[in-house]
């Protein structure tokens, strides 16, 4: 077997690619995989064909593909399908909450604020037209009374306790702008209801 060359003792033409090198190499060594001396004579082969290449390539002889040159200009081709983000809220928070649009931020936001400048002289006026606004509004959303009155409740139960609670903390400053704690438990409660009637569903 010596007096082959390394291409015929491999079985190959001079012209192999390396993946068929390396093909052969490996499938006569599991043909032979008993005897030590052929085995010794496959890996010479190999080893002498590895090193003729490496020494052509090296003289420039063989040209070497850009893609094995540069690996880091080869660009990947983009996956088939773009990953589906993963949702970032629980979806019981989703049903709850609403993406508005301008008209739905801006149109509550105004019927509220003239209803706190009603509330600055009667709070009590100012918070029954806001319960009714704020019916309306959410009613308007999803077509659901007991949803749109429980929110509605909802909101001005918080708004007044928040209210009341914080005009007692800033009770001086109030009265220094002539403002009752009523009235700022009314504004209180008017911006948690526009909060309500505009972010939520």
């Amino acid at each position: 077997m010596s007096e082959k060359n390394p291409y015929e003792q491999l079985g190959l033409e001079e012209t192999a690619t390396f993946d068929e090198i390396q093909e052969a190499r490996n499938r006569l060594v599991e043909a032979h995989a008993g005897d030590r001396k052929q085995v010794e004579a496959i890996e010479a082969a190999y080893d002498a064909i590895l090193g003729e290449r490496l020494r052509l390539r090296l003289e420039g002889k063989i040209k070497v593909p850009d893609r094995i040159r540069f690996p880091e200009r080869v660009v990947e081709p983009p996956p088939e399908f773009a990953p589906v983000p993963s949702k970032q809220t629980p979806d019981w928070l989703q049903r709850f909450i609403d993406t508005p649009s301008r008209a739905d931020i801006l149109l509550p936001g105004g019927i509220f604020l003239a209803l706190g400048l009603l509330s600055l002289t009667t709070p009590a006026v100012g918070l029954a037209l806001g319960v009714g606004c704020s019916l309306y509004f959410l009613n308007r959303k999803e077509q659901k009374f007991g949803r749109a009155l429980l929110l509605t409740l909802v909101g001005l139960v918080l708004g007044v306790l928040i209210g009341l609670q914080v005009a007692n903390w800033i009770l001086p400053q109030l009265r220094q702008i002539s403002l009752g704690g009523e009235s700022f438990a009314a504004l209180v409660t008017f911006f948690i209801l526009w909060l309500i009637n505009s972010f939520l569903r």
